[in-house]
């Protein structure tokens, strides 16, 4: 049997090793609740840039969808002013009175008013350069100006245009080359076309006033309006009517 001192020691002993036991079980749960909830905080972080970086993306195709719309909006405010100025220019066509308030840029690229031509009996003419009309009507053109433009104030307008057959497919380069050939002093006009919803304005509205064969629509080169001092048009001539044929005409309105 031990001694009581001996005793008390063994006990002592042994309280010490439990409470040096519980004391690394305590540091060890310690760094294992420590190493968890590192790892809990490194998963919820993983877990919000992952949210953020989703909610970036949602944001950005929002604003390109926004982005989008908008332009969507601009372009059709745009179709529809463009529209209302075709539509205006419609009205202004349908609405004149005379020619004169037209204008027309020349073979040089210059803006002319048709008021220009305000007290001079006018033809108004939608020309080609290659087709079978061609030289009959510039000879005589030509002649008809010559001999009328100083006496009776004649002035001959004309207007390429290669919507027939194409025959008139140069730049105003060729044609003016093609006119200084022919000895043409009257006044001539960059390409336009006389059909369709491009047609120049002016045109429109001198088909509007008198039909021809196929109704407003031109149906060929050389298509002829004579329009009087006032800026009227008064007379309309097919292809097949040729310059020199349309003197005792143009006497009505001298």
């Amino acid at each position: 049997m031990l001694p009581r001192r001996s005793l008390r020691n063994k006990i002592s002993e042994g309280n010490a090793t439990n409470a040096s036991s519980n004391s690394v079980q305590i540091e060890e749960h310690t760094e294992s609740k420590l190493s968890a909830n590192k790892g809990n905080s490194k998963r919820k972080i993983e877990v919000e840039n992952k949210r953020i970086s989703k909610d970036s993306k949602k944001q950005k195709l929002a604003d390109q969808k926004s982005q989008k719309a908008k332009n969507g909006a601009e372009g059709s405010l745009k179709d529809d002013c463009s529209q209302d100025d075709g539509e205006l220019l419609d009205e202004k066509w349908r609405n004149a009175k005379s020619i004169y308030e037209f204008s027309a840029r020349d073979i040089y690229g210059k803006e002319v008013s048709m008021d220009t031509f305000k007290g001079h009996v006018c033809i108004l003419v939608n020309v080609a350069s290659k087709c079978g009309h061609t030289k009959s009507n510039y000879e005589q053109f030509v002649e008809l100006y010559n001999k009328y433009s100083e006496d009776k104030g004649l002035r001959i307008l004309a207007f390429p245009c290669n919507q027939f057959g194409k025959q008139e497919p140069g730049d105003s380069n060729k044609i003016q080359e093609f006119m200084k050939k022919r000895n043409v002093e009257f006044n001539i006009f960059e390409k336009i076309e006389v059909n369709g919803k491009n047609a120049h304005p002016m045109w429109k509205f001198m088909k509007s006033k008198i039909a021809g064969p196929k109704g407003d629509k031109i149906d060929w080169n050389f298509t002829k309006f004579i329009v009087d001092k006032e800026g009227n048009v008064v007379e309309r001539h097919k292809s097949s009517v040729k310059p020199l044929q349309m003197i005792d005409i143009l006497q009505k309105y001298w």
